[in-house]
């Protein structure tokens, strides 16, 4: 039961900053969402909002990060990527990546920060590795892995920002052709 209400404190401590950021979302919002009693922030999380924020930002990256790791082609997991924020800025123009807010918050959550900068460094080498494993140098690889996850997520800011997903299409567009030329040139 105790596991139960903390991780419904983690998934919503994730929805919450997902919609408002880190300093948008108060421990009484979450506590709220999560329909947790009230003294449970404290017990499950000491360290109070710097430690829910970390560990909803880790939690998010490796669930994430798993999902990416089921892929073999690159151009299909670069799809997937894309339709997945097309498919959540549909149900809700005002999402966002958490790991983004996590990057953004160092203000709010040091601690999440630093959680959001190894998300990105872990998602950059599970997309190297897939690449290495299709031939790409490891150079290439690691630069494309970079560029992929920093368009997504630049293009999600966008597509938030002007609530449509025209940015999203452009650039899936562009990512999907230039791994395509990268394999081709590695082969």
């Amino acid at each position: 039961m105790a596991g139960d209400v903390r991780k419904a404190m983690v998934h919503s401590a994730v929805t919450l900053f997902r919609e408002r950021g880190i300093a948008g979302t108060s421990l009484a919002d979450v506590i709220e969402h999560s329909g947790a009693p009230r003294g449970s922030i404290y017990h499950h999380f000491p360290g109070g909002k710097n430690q829910l924020a970390a560990e909803a930002t880790a939690w998010a990256g490796e669930v994430m990060n798993r999902m990416i790791g089921k892929f073999d082609d690159p151009i299909e997991l670069t799809r997937a990527l894309f339709e997945f924020w097309r498919a959540e800025l549909s149900e809700n123009v005002q999402t966002s990546c958490p790991i983004v807010a996590a990057a953004l918050g160092a203000a709010e959550s040091v601690d999440a920060y630093r959680a959001a900068g190894e998300v990105f460094g872990k998602w950059e080498r599970t997309i190297a590795d897939l690449l290495v494993r299709r031939g790409v140098s490891e150079e290439r690889a690691v630069s494309a892995a970079t560029l992929l996850i920093t368009s997504i997520e630049g293009a999600t800011v966008v597509a938030r920002a002007r609530q449509d997903t025209r940015a999203l299409d452009r650039v899936e567009r562009e990512m999907t052709r230039m791994l395509g030329h990268l394999l081709v040139d590695s082969a």
